[in-house]
Protein backbone atom coordinates (compact mmCIF):
# COMPACT_ATOMS: atom_id res chain seq x y z
CA UNK A 1 0.00 0.00 0.00
CA UNK A 2 1.35 3.26 -1.44
CA UNK A 3 -0.23 5.56 1.56
CA UNK A 4 1.94 3.59 4.00
CA UNK A 5 5.19 6.60 3.15
CA UNK A 6 3.18 9.02 5.08
CA UNK A 7 0.90 7.04 7.41
CA UNK A 8 3.20 6.28 9.68
CA UNK A 9 5.28 9.09 10.22
CA UNK A 10 1.76 10.57 10.86
CA UNK A 11 0.94 8.34 13.56
CA UNK A 12 4.61 8.36 15.21
CA UNK A 13 4.40 12.22 15.34
CA UNK A 14 1.63 11.99 16.84
CA UNK A 15 3.09 9.64 19.41
CA UNK A 16 5.97 11.75 20.29
CA UNK A 17 3.40 14.41 22.05
CA UNK A 18 3.01 11.84 24.58
CA UNK A 19 6.70 10.28 25.05
CA UNK A 20 9.72 11.18 27.16
CA UNK A 21 12.03 13.91 24.83
CA UNK A 22 15.10 11.85 24.42
CA UNK A 23 12.72 8.97 23.44
CA UNK A 24 11.20 11.14 20.60
CA UNK A 25 14.58 12.64 19.35
CA UNK A 26 15.58 8.87 18.44
CA UNK A 27 12.08 7.92 17.02
CA UNK A 28 12.87 10.55 14.53
CA UNK A 29 15.68 9.00 13.83
CA UNK A 30 13.73 5.00 14.15
CA UNK A 31 11.10 6.98 11.59
CA UNK A 32 13.74 8.30 8.99
CA UNK A 33 15.29 4.83 8.51
CA UNK A 34 12.19 3.49 8.25
CA UNK A 35 10.85 5.99 5.68
CA UNK A 36 14.51 5.75 3.63
CA UNK A 37 13.86 1.47 3.53
CA UNK A 38 9.75 1.71 2.49
CA UNK A 39 10.88 4.29 -0.04
CA UNK A 40 13.64 2.23 -1.68
CA UNK A 41 10.79 -0.60 -1.69
CA UNK A 42 8.85 1.22 -3.43
CA UNK A 43 11.34 2.59 -5.97
CA UNK A 44 12.29 -1.31 -6.55
CA UNK A 45 8.51 -2.76 -6.38
CA UNK A 46 6.25 0.08 -7.50
CA UNK A 47 3.14 -0.90 -5.57
CA UNK A 48 -0.11 0.57 -6.46
CA UNK A 49 -2.05 2.65 -4.12
CA UNK A 50 -4.73 1.49 -2.21
CA UNK A 51 -6.77 5.12 -2.92
CA UNK A 52 -6.38 5.34 -6.71
CA UNK A 53 -8.67 8.05 -6.57
CA UNK A 54 -6.16 10.35 -5.29
CA UNK A 55 -2.88 8.89 -5.62
CA UNK A 56 -0.57 7.18 -8.08
CA UNK A 57 3.27 6.80 -8.15
CA UNK A 58 5.01 8.55 -11.39
CA UNK A 59 8.30 8.95 -11.92
CA UNK A 60 9.20 12.60 -10.73
CA UNK A 61 7.36 11.78 -7.77
CA UNK A 62 9.33 8.54 -6.99
CA UNK A 63 12.64 11.07 -7.44
CA UNK A 64 11.65 13.96 -5.47
CA UNK A 65 10.53 10.88 -2.40
CA UNK A 66 14.00 9.11 -2.73
CA UNK A 67 15.99 12.57 -2.27
CA UNK A 68 13.45 13.27 0.56
CA UNK A 69 13.34 10.67 2.30
CA UNK A 70 17.58 10.26 2.32
CA UNK A 71 17.64 13.97 3.58
CA UNK A 72 15.38 12.96 6.26
CA UNK A 73 17.62 10.22 7.35
CA UNK A 74 20.40 11.82 7.11
CA UNK A 75 19.16 15.41 8.88
CA UNK A 76 17.75 12.68 11.44
CA UNK A 77 20.34 11.58 13.18
CA UNK A 78 22.08 15.12 13.00
CA UNK A 79 18.98 15.96 14.88
CA UNK A 80 19.96 13.86 18.12
CA UNK A 81 23.26 15.74 18.69
CA UNK A 82 22.13 18.82 17.55
CA UNK A 83 19.45 18.57 20.43
CA UNK A 84 21.92 17.48 22.81
CA UNK A 85 23.35 21.15 22.14
CA UNK A 86 20.76 23.54 21.67
CA UNK A 87 18.68 23.53 24.24
CA UNK A 88 15.47 24.27 22.39
CA UNK A 89 12.10 25.04 24.68
CA UNK A 90 9.83 23.38 22.72
CA UNK A 91 11.27 20.24 21.87
CA UNK A 92 7.98 18.16 21.51
CA UNK A 93 6.71 20.11 19.33
CA UNK A 94 9.96 20.14 17.02
CA UNK A 95 10.04 16.38 16.86
CA UNK A 96 6.19 15.86 16.50
CA UNK A 97 6.68 18.87 13.55
CA UNK A 98 9.32 17.33 11.74
CA UNK A 99 7.06 14.24 11.05
CA UNK A 100 4.50 15.86 10.44
CA UNK A 101 6.33 17.54 7.65
CA UNK A 102 7.84 14.33 6.65
CA UNK A 103 4.21 13.00 6.15
CA UNK A 104 3.28 16.19 4.51
CA UNK A 105 6.44 16.03 2.05
CA UNK A 106 5.63 12.42 1.16
CA UNK A 107 2.11 12.66 0.40
CA UNK A 108 3.12 15.67 -2.25
CA UNK A 109 5.03 12.91 -4.13
CA UNK A 110 2.40 10.51 -4.16
CA UNK A 111 -0.39 12.74 -4.85
CA UNK A 112 -0.94 12.75 -9.28
CA UNK A 113 -4.59 13.91 -8.54
CA UNK A 114 -4.74 17.85 -9.05
CA UNK A 115 -6.33 18.97 -5.81
CA UNK A 116 -5.03 16.27 -3.97
CA UNK A 117 -1.49 17.65 -4.43
CA UNK A 118 -2.81 21.21 -3.93
CA UNK A 119 -4.13 20.03 -0.29
CA UNK A 120 -0.47 18.06 0.03
CA UNK A 121 1.95 21.43 -0.55
CA UNK A 122 -0.51 23.65 1.73
CA UNK A 123 -0.31 20.75 4.57
CA UNK A 124 3.45 21.32 3.86
CA UNK A 125 3.19 25.03 5.00
CA UNK A 126 1.18 24.06 8.17
CA UNK A 127 3.35 21.17 9.54
CA UNK A 128 6.70 23.34 9.01
CA UNK A 129 5.59 26.68 10.11
CA UNK A 130 6.31 25.41 14.07
CA UNK A 131 9.83 24.70 13.09
CA UNK A 132 10.36 28.33 12.37
CA UNK A 133 8.92 29.58 15.68
CA UNK A 134 9.93 27.24 17.77
CA UNK A 135 12.49 29.84 19.19
CA UNK A 136 9.29 32.56 19.72
CA UNK A 137 11.40 35.47 19.16
CA UNK A 138 10.62 38.55 17.50
CA UNK A 139 11.92 37.50 14.28
CA UNK A 140 10.98 33.85 14.20
CA UNK A 141 7.56 35.05 14.89
CA UNK A 142 7.63 37.56 11.91
CA UNK A 143 9.00 35.02 9.53
CA UNK A 144 6.48 32.65 10.65
CA UNK A 145 3.36 34.84 9.68
CA UNK A 146 5.56 35.97 6.54
CA UNK A 147 5.84 32.18 5.79
CA UNK A 148 2.32 31.38 6.23
CA UNK A 149 0.66 34.45 4.43
CA UNK A 150 2.59 34.44 1.59
CA UNK A 151 2.68 30.88 1.15
CA UNK A 152 -0.92 30.64 1.80
CA UNK A 153 -1.82 33.44 -0.86
CA UNK A 154 0.77 31.72 -3.49
CA UNK A 155 -1.62 28.07 -2.76
CA UNK A 156 -4.41 30.25 -3.14
CA UNK A 157 -3.05 31.15 -6.99
CA UNK A 158 -1.90 27.41 -7.37
CA UNK A 159 -5.67 26.22 -7.11
CA UNK A 160 -7.41 28.94 -9.37
CA UNK A 161 -4.90 27.80 -11.45
CA UNK A 162 -5.98 24.15 -10.99
CA UNK A 163 -9.35 25.10 -11.90
CA UNK A 164 -8.82 27.46 -14.99
CA UNK A 165 -6.93 23.93 -16.06
CA UNK A 166 -9.84 22.17 -15.77
CA UNK A 167 -11.84 24.73 -17.27
CA UNK A 168 -10.09 24.01 -20.44
CA UNK A 169 -11.29 20.42 -20.08
CA UNK A 170 -14.68 21.68 -21.56
CA UNK A 171 -14.86 19.04 -24.03
CA UNK A 172 -13.19 16.02 -21.96
CA UNK A 173 -14.75 13.68 -19.50
CA UNK A 174 -13.55 15.64 -16.11
CA UNK A 175 -14.00 12.74 -13.63
CA UNK A 176 -11.39 10.99 -15.21
CA UNK A 177 -8.64 13.52 -16.12
CA UNK A 178 -8.17 15.00 -12.43
CA UNK A 179 -4.73 13.39 -12.42
CA UNK A 180 -1.51 15.30 -13.84
CA UNK A 181 -0.83 12.41 -15.71
CA UNK A 182 -4.57 12.23 -17.11
CA UNK A 183 -4.14 15.73 -18.19
CA UNK A 184 -1.27 14.86 -20.15
CA UNK A 185 -3.13 12.51 -22.16
CA UNK A 186 -5.99 14.32 -23.20
CA UNK A 187 -3.78 17.59 -23.53
CA UNK A 188 -4.44 18.09 -27.35
CA UNK A 189 -8.40 18.42 -26.51
CA UNK A 190 -7.71 21.04 -24.19
CA UNK A 191 -8.24 24.64 -24.88
CA UNK A 192 -5.18 26.29 -25.02
CA UNK A 193 -6.57 29.94 -23.63
CA UNK A 194 -7.33 28.66 -20.37
CA UNK A 195 -4.43 25.94 -20.39
CA UNK A 196 -1.77 28.77 -20.80
CA UNK A 197 -3.84 30.77 -18.29
CA UNK A 198 -3.97 27.78 -15.81
CA UNK A 199 -0.52 27.36 -16.12
CA UNK A 200 0.93 30.83 -15.32
CA UNK A 201 -1.46 30.84 -11.98
CA UNK A 202 0.26 27.45 -11.53
CA UNK A 203 3.60 28.68 -11.75
CA UNK A 204 3.11 31.36 -9.48
CA UNK A 205 1.63 29.72 -7.29
CA UNK A 206 4.09 26.55 -6.79
CA UNK A 207 6.46 28.90 -7.52
CA UNK A 208 6.03 30.82 -4.11
CA UNK A 209 6.44 28.41 -2.73
CA UNK A 210 9.45 26.88 -4.28
CA UNK A 211 11.19 30.15 -3.83
CA UNK A 212 11.12 31.83 -7.40
CA UNK A 213 11.70 35.48 -7.95
CA UNK A 214 9.38 38.14 -6.73
CA UNK A 215 7.52 35.48 -4.60
CA UNK A 216 10.78 34.87 -2.52
CA UNK A 217 10.53 36.69 0.01
CA UNK A 218 9.09 34.49 2.71
CA UNK A 219 12.37 32.42 2.05
CA UNK A 220 15.56 34.12 3.60
CA UNK A 221 13.61 34.54 6.78
CA UNK A 222 12.24 31.30 7.14
CA UNK A 223 15.47 29.74 6.62
CA UNK A 224 17.09 32.28 8.79
CA UNK A 225 15.07 31.78 11.99
CA UNK A 226 14.21 28.08 11.07
CA UNK A 227 16.39 25.49 13.13
CA UNK A 228 18.99 24.59 11.26
CA UNK A 229 18.02 20.90 11.00
CA UNK A 230 14.37 22.13 10.22
CA UNK A 231 16.32 24.54 7.32
CA UNK A 232 18.16 21.47 5.68
CA UNK A 233 14.90 20.23 4.99
CA UNK A 234 13.03 23.42 3.94
CA UNK A 235 15.56 23.89 1.27
CA UNK A 236 16.74 20.46 0.60
CA UNK A 237 13.58 18.40 0.39
CA UNK A 238 10.35 21.12 0.53
CA UNK A 239 11.20 23.48 -2.64
CA UNK A 240 11.38 20.48 -4.62
CA UNK A 241 7.88 19.27 -3.51
CA UNK A 242 6.84 22.54 -4.65
CA UNK A 243 8.63 22.27 -7.92
CA UNK A 244 6.74 18.91 -8.70
CA UNK A 245 3.97 20.85 -9.35
CA UNK A 246 5.25 23.21 -11.77
CA UNK A 247 6.94 20.45 -13.66
CA UNK A 248 3.91 18.42 -13.91
CA UNK A 249 1.92 21.18 -15.38
CA UNK A 250 4.87 22.24 -18.02
CA UNK A 251 4.73 18.24 -18.80
CA UNK A 252 0.81 19.15 -19.71
CA UNK A 253 1.60 21.89 -21.71
CA UNK A 254 4.22 19.98 -23.24
CA UNK A 255 1.63 17.77 -24.57
CA UNK A 256 -0.49 20.17 -25.31
CA UNK A 257 2.66 21.78 -28.08
CA UNK A 258 2.29 24.57 -25.92
CA UNK A 259 5.88 24.11 -24.87
CA UNK A 260 7.85 26.62 -25.91
CA UNK A 261 5.54 29.16 -24.41
CA UNK A 262 5.59 27.32 -20.54
CA UNK A 263 9.22 27.24 -21.60
CA UNK A 264 9.71 30.96 -22.00
CA UNK A 265 7.84 31.54 -18.69
CA UNK A 266 9.77 29.47 -16.57
CA UNK A 267 13.18 30.61 -18.10
CA UNK A 268 11.68 34.26 -17.23
CA UNK A 269 10.76 33.66 -13.75
CA UNK A 270 14.03 31.80 -13.78
CA UNK A 271 16.57 33.97 -14.73
CA UNK A 272 14.74 36.59 -12.58
CA UNK A 273 15.89 34.40 -9.40
CA UNK A 274 19.36 34.15 -10.39
CA UNK A 275 19.80 38.06 -10.81
CA UNK A 276 17.66 39.12 -7.39
CA UNK A 277 19.59 35.74 -5.27
CA UNK A 278 23.11 37.49 -7.25
CA UNK A 279 22.22 40.68 -6.10
CA UNK A 280 21.67 39.78 -2.56
CA UNK A 281 24.11 37.46 -2.25
CA UNK A 282 27.16 39.84 -2.52
CA UNK A 283 25.61 42.26 -0.04
CA UNK A 284 24.61 39.85 3.25
CA UNK A 285 25.74 39.66 6.69
CA UNK A 286 23.82 36.95 7.57
CA UNK A 287 25.35 33.39 6.47
CA UNK A 288 21.82 31.78 7.25
CA UNK A 289 19.95 34.25 4.71
CA UNK A 290 23.17 33.96 2.68
CA UNK A 291 22.25 30.15 2.30
CA UNK A 292 19.00 30.81 1.66
CA UNK A 293 19.46 33.14 -1.40
CA UNK A 294 21.43 30.72 -2.66
CA UNK A 295 18.22 28.24 -2.67
CA UNK A 296 16.35 30.73 -4.53
CA UNK A 297 19.41 31.05 -7.28
CA UNK A 298 19.52 27.34 -7.64
CA UNK A 299 15.88 27.14 -7.75
CA UNK A 300 16.27 29.62 -10.64
CA UNK A 301 18.73 27.53 -12.64
CA UNK A 302 16.38 24.19 -12.11
CA UNK A 303 13.21 26.57 -13.28
CA UNK A 304 15.70 27.77 -16.04
CA UNK A 305 16.57 24.06 -17.46
CA UNK A 306 13.41 22.95 -17.37
CA UNK A 307 12.03 25.46 -19.82
CA UNK A 308 15.01 25.29 -22.01
CA UNK A 309 14.03 21.56 -21.97
CA UNK A 310 16.02 18.72 -24.04
CA UNK A 311 19.32 18.19 -22.90
CA UNK A 312 19.15 20.90 -20.03
CA UNK A 313 16.17 19.88 -18.39
CA UNK A 314 17.79 16.18 -17.71
CA UNK A 315 20.57 18.98 -16.07
CA UNK A 316 17.87 20.53 -14.42
CA UNK A 317 16.56 16.74 -12.64
CA UNK A 318 20.02 16.37 -11.94
CA UNK A 319 20.63 19.79 -10.23
CA UNK A 320 17.51 19.01 -7.89
CA UNK A 321 19.23 16.05 -6.48
CA UNK A 322 22.70 17.79 -5.85
CA UNK A 323 21.52 21.03 -5.11
CA UNK A 324 19.46 19.21 -2.24
CA UNK A 325 22.46 17.09 -1.18
CA UNK A 326 25.02 20.01 -0.83
CA UNK A 327 22.62 22.72 0.53
CA UNK A 328 21.38 20.30 3.25
CA UNK A 329 25.15 19.69 4.09
CA UNK A 330 25.54 23.44 4.46
CA UNK A 331 22.49 24.37 6.64
CA UNK A 332 23.86 21.19 8.94
CA UNK A 333 27.66 22.90 9.50
CA UNK A 334 25.07 26.43 9.98
CA UNK A 335 24.00 24.57 12.45
CA UNK A 336 27.33 23.42 13.99
CA UNK A 337 28.52 26.86 13.53
CA UNK A 338 26.07 28.66 15.21
CA UNK A 339 25.81 26.72 17.85
CA UNK A 340 29.55 27.77 18.44
CA UNK A 341 29.14 31.04 17.96
CA UNK A 342 25.89 31.89 18.88
CA UNK A 343 25.40 34.67 16.15
CA UNK A 344 24.04 34.73 12.45
CA UNK A 345 26.15 37.54 11.86
CA UNK A 346 29.40 36.89 9.34
CA UNK A 347 31.23 39.24 11.29
CA UNK A 348 31.26 37.52 14.58
CA UNK A 349 32.27 34.28 12.83
CA UNK A 350 36.28 33.33 12.23
CA UNK A 351 39.10 31.42 12.55
CA UNK A 352 36.61 28.15 11.83
CA UNK A 353 39.89 26.17 10.46
CA UNK A 354 41.61 26.39 14.37
CA UNK A 355 38.64 26.50 16.34
CA UNK A 356 35.83 24.00 14.60
CA UNK A 357 38.03 22.23 12.25
CA UNK A 358 35.51 19.27 11.33
CA UNK A 359 32.76 21.70 10.75
CA UNK A 360 35.19 23.62 8.57
CA UNK A 361 35.68 20.98 6.65
CA UNK A 362 32.82 19.96 6.24
CA UNK A 363 31.74 24.07 5.48
CA UNK A 364 34.27 24.57 2.86
CA UNK A 365 33.48 21.47 1.29
CA UNK A 366 29.94 21.96 0.74
CA UNK A 367 30.83 26.22 -0.52
CA UNK A 368 33.09 24.47 -2.95
CA UNK A 369 29.95 21.77 -4.10
CA UNK A 370 27.60 24.72 -4.36
CA UNK A 371 29.30 27.23 -6.66
CA UNK A 372 29.84 24.97 -8.80
CA UNK A 373 33.28 23.06 -8.56
CA UNK A 374 34.41 19.27 -9.26
CA UNK A 375 33.92 16.84 -8.04
CA UNK A 376 30.66 17.49 -6.92
CA UNK A 377 27.56 17.21 -9.02
CA UNK A 378 26.55 20.26 -9.34
CA UNK A 379 29.67 21.11 -11.19
CA UNK A 380 27.84 18.43 -14.09
CA UNK A 381 24.21 19.71 -13.64
CA UNK A 382 25.53 23.06 -14.26
CA UNK A 383 27.67 21.88 -17.25
CA UNK A 384 24.66 20.21 -18.60
CA UNK A 385 22.11 23.04 -18.26
CA UNK A 386 25.02 25.52 -20.15
CA UNK A 387 25.54 23.02 -22.59
CA UNK A 388 21.81 22.53 -23.38
CA UNK A 389 20.91 26.59 -23.44
CA UNK A 390 23.84 26.47 -26.06
CA UNK A 391 22.27 23.75 -28.14
CA UNK A 392 19.16 25.24 -28.13
CA UNK A 393 20.59 28.90 -29.04
CA UNK A 394 19.65 30.30 -25.48
CA UNK A 395 22.75 32.98 -26.37
CA UNK A 396 21.41 35.40 -23.55
CA UNK A 397 20.04 32.92 -21.13
CA UNK A 398 23.59 31.62 -21.64
CA UNK A 399 25.37 34.71 -21.20
CA UNK A 400 23.21 35.87 -18.33
CA UNK A 401 23.79 32.66 -16.35
CA UNK A 402 27.43 32.83 -17.11
CA UNK A 403 27.94 35.93 -15.43
CA UNK A 404 25.40 36.03 -12.45
CA UNK A 405 27.48 32.72 -11.35
CA UNK A 406 30.63 34.75 -12.09
CA UNK A 407 29.62 36.90 -9.35
CA UNK A 408 27.40 34.34 -6.95
CA UNK A 409 30.99 32.62 -6.48
CA UNK A 410 33.04 35.93 -5.97
CA UNK A 411 30.22 36.91 -3.52
CA UNK A 412 30.20 33.41 -1.31
CA UNK A 413 34.49 32.78 -1.71
CA UNK A 414 34.65 36.27 0.03
CA UNK A 415 32.43 35.11 2.98
CA UNK A 416 33.36 31.94 3.70
CA UNK A 417 37.35 33.04 4.06
CA UNK A 418 36.18 35.40 6.17
CA UNK A 419 34.80 33.05 8.55
CA UNK A 420 37.06 30.50 7.82
CA UNK A 421 40.51 32.57 8.38
CA UNK A 422 39.38 35.56 9.63
CA UNK A 423 41.27 35.93 12.90
CA UNK A 424 38.25 38.46 14.71
CA UNK A 425 34.87 37.13 15.69
CA UNK A 426 33.69 35.55 18.63
CA UNK A 427 35.27 32.68 20.04
CA UNK A 428 34.03 28.92 19.03
CA UNK A 429 32.86 26.65 22.06
CA UNK A 430 31.53 23.18 21.03
CA UNK A 431 32.71 20.23 21.13
CA UNK A 432 32.49 18.75 17.73
CA UNK A 433 30.76 15.03 18.23
CA UNK A 434 30.68 12.74 15.37
CA UNK A 435 26.66 13.21 14.72
CA UNK A 436 27.67 16.84 14.39
CA UNK A 437 29.53 16.41 11.18
CA UNK A 438 29.21 12.72 9.69
CA UNK A 439 25.90 13.42 8.78
CA UNK A 440 27.58 16.12 6.75
CA UNK A 441 29.91 14.06 5.06
CA UNK A 442 27.49 11.81 4.36
CA UNK A 443 25.58 14.09 1.83
CA UNK A 444 28.95 15.37 0.65
CA UNK A 445 29.98 12.02 -0.26
CA UNK A 446 26.55 11.40 -2.02
CA UNK A 447 26.85 13.75 -4.68
CA UNK A 448 30.41 12.72 -5.50
CA UNK A 449 29.47 9.31 -5.69
CA UNK A 450 26.57 10.39 -7.98
CA UNK A 451 28.24 12.68 -9.79
CA UNK A 452 30.65 9.36 -10.66
CA UNK A 453 28.16 6.84 -10.71
CA UNK A 454 24.80 6.29 -10.54
CA UNK A 455 22.47 3.42 -10.68
CA UNK A 456 20.54 2.44 -13.95
CA UNK A 457 17.72 1.99 -12.37
CA UNK A 458 17.94 5.81 -10.91
CA UNK A 459 18.89 7.29 -14.40
CA UNK A 460 15.90 5.54 -15.81
CA UNK A 461 13.94 7.35 -13.15
CA UNK A 462 15.58 10.30 -13.95
CA UNK A 463 15.09 10.16 -18.01
CA UNK A 464 11.51 9.24 -16.91
CA UNK A 465 10.34 12.19 -14.46
CA UNK A 466 10.65 14.93 -17.26
CA UNK A 467 10.12 12.87 -20.15
CA UNK A 468 7.79 15.12 -21.49
CA UNK A 469 10.21 18.09 -21.65
CA UNK A 470 13.65 15.99 -22.20
CA UNK A 471 11.98 15.12 -25.31
CA UNK A 472 14.73 15.90 -27.44
CA UNK A 473 17.35 14.06 -26.01
CA UNK A 474 19.04 11.30 -27.12
CA UNK A 475 20.40 8.59 -25.54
Amino acid sequence: MLEIILIIPLLVGISVFLLPIKTGRYLVAATGVWNLGVAVFIWRVRPEAFLLQYFRLTAEGLLVLLVTSFLFCVVSFYCIGYLEKEKLPNERIFNGSMLFFLAAMSMATIADHVIMFWAAIETTTLASAPLILLKKTKGSLEATWKYILICSVGIALALLGTMLMTISMDAVDIESSLFFSAFSNVANQLDKTWLKAGFVFVLVGYGTKMGLAPMHTWLPDAHSEAASPASALLSGALLNCAYLGILKTTTVLESAQLGDFAGNVLIAFGLLSVIVSTTFILKQTDYKRLLAYSSIENMGIIAIGTGIGGFAAYGAMLHLIHHSLVKSSLFLSSGNILLAYGSKLIDKTGNMVGQLPKTFFCFISGFVGIVGFPPFGIFLSELIILFGAFQEGRYVVLGCLLFCLLFISAGLTKYVIRMSFSQTGNKARLKEDPLLFIPQLVLLLASVILCFWMPDSLHQVIIHSGIGIIGGLNG
